[in-house]
């Protein structure tokens, strides 16, 4: 699996985008959730991936200073009440262990997630214990991540083994009693 693959899988992953309208109040932009109602201001959002609602088409590309969107060789600018999607932030200790993670660890990590129904884009804690350890010494401990799909809360512990061989072993465990174990050694 290259580089492009994971991207890809990454990128289709459930609740990877906030979703609502944007609104010109007091000369800033403003984005208002459409799912928790929150307002934020669209300058938390710049150089982040945006996704804007034109003529009923979704138009791809990145929020610049001023509040327009760069799409290729393209800018569009913001008007007011229009629908956007923003692309939200990875956790960053998450996006680290999944750099890690091995090929089928990491396929089998995101598709027992998503069999949970929850997404990476749900993680709202993790601790990777692999940043704190020398890359060419043998590696061993326990990362612990937590999930919040807004209907259940998954614990998952991810038990790694890298030596000779790398051993994955992920625990997740919800809050309605479900669990499974998945273990990869290769």
């Amino acid at each position: 699996m290259n580089r492009q693959q994971r991207s890809d899988m990454i990128e289709i992953q459930p609740r990877a985008f906030l979703s609502g309208t944007v609104e010109y109040i007091n000369s800033q932009w403003v984005f208002f959730d459409e799912e928790t109602e929150e307002a934020a201001l669209m300058d938390e959002f710049i150089h982040q991936e945006i996704e804007l609602l034109r003529k009923d088409k979704w138009r791809k590309g990145f929020l610049l200073e001023d509040g327009s969107i760069q799409t290729g060789k393209e800018t569009l600018v913001l008007q007011d009440q229009e629908r956007i999607k923003v692309r939200k932030q990875l956790v960053y200790s998450l996006e680290r262990l999944l750099d890690e993670l091995n090929d089928e660890a990491f396929v089998q990590f995101i598709n027992i997630l998503n069999s949970f129904n929850f997404s990476i884009y749900d993680c709202i804690y993790c601790y990777n214990h692999m940043t704190f350890l020398d890359q060419g010494l043998r590696r061993f401990g326990v990362n612990f991540l937590i999930f919040d799909n807004e209907e259940l809360i998954s614990n998952v512990q991810h038990h790694f083994d890298y030596g000779e061989t790398a051993a994955d072993r992920f625990e997740f465990t919800l809050s309605n009693g479900k669990r499974a174990v998945i273990e990869k050694i290769s």
